[in-house]
């Protein structure tokens, strides 16, 4: 007959039911505010640069002139 107490259960995990440590709790805080911040980071940089802007022109060709029509 096998030994029952050697068998892999949850109540043996550190981590399990409120048990981890305040060190694995602070780390994994840490990284989701690390990642919070940086994906801010790339959000406010892909905002910022996704503005197109309407001129075609340069100063020898001007692009479009829509004065022409009024």
């Amino acid at each position: 007959m096998s030994n029952m107490n050697d068998e892999p259960s949850l109540d043996k995990i550190d981590d399990f039911n409120d048990k981890e440590s305040p060190e694995k709790r602070n780390t994994v805080r840490l990284i989701i505010v690390t990642l919070l911040i940086i994906s801010a980071i790339f959000a406010y940089f892909k905002l910022d640069n996704s503005t197109v802007s309407d001129y075609e022109g340069t100063p020898k060709a001007p692009g479009i002139d829509v004065t022409k029509g009024n």
